[in-house]
């Protein structure tokens, strides 16, 4: 699915979950119901795909989710390699326990940007950025989403 159908089928007053996937961490970020700001939320420490999807379950009821995004971790010169097919298939699985559209959005270089924020302008030690880096870089994930569609 693509970033601008979400827009059409997302329900009024539904907010927006985003991952950006690791295969120890999954961080997650929320869409106010406006869809105009993200939120990192949580990191989610993987476990068994049991555990990771109940805990995932428990946000959209709780946040009123009624669409994912997915960060896609594409090579500098656009290609897929091997984490990109790892976030595709985690959102495969996904999709067979949830039902609720989703879509993938290019992630490249949006830790970096989170990391570097984090080190310039709020002064973070290291310690409390590995804490944080994960939901923030979701929130920046999908504050570009957000952000694409206000223009659509």
């Amino acid at each position: 699915m693509e970033i601008k159908d979400i827009k059409t089928i997302l329900p009024k007053g539904r907010s927006i979950l985003a991952f950006d996937y690791g295969e120890k961490r999954l961080g997650v970020a929320v869409s106010d119901l406006l869809l105009m700001t993200a939120n990192p939320l949580k990191i989610i420490y993987r476990s068994t795909f049991d555990k990771d999807l109940a805990q995932i379950k428990q946000i959209i009821e709780e946040k009123e989710v009624g669409a994912i995004i997915y960060g896609l971790p594409l090579q500098m010169n656009g290609s897929e390699g091997k984490t990109t097919e790892m976030v595709k298939d985690f959102a495969d699985k996904i999709a067979k326990h949830i039902n609720l559209p989703y879509a993938f959005w290019d992630e490249r270089l949006s830790s970096r940007a989170v990391e570097n924020f984090l080190i310039k302008e709020i002064d973070m030690s290291r310690s409390k950025r590995k804490e944080t880096l994960d939901a923030s870089a979701a929130a920046y994930i999908l504050q570009g989403v957000l952000d694409s569609l206000a223009y659509l």
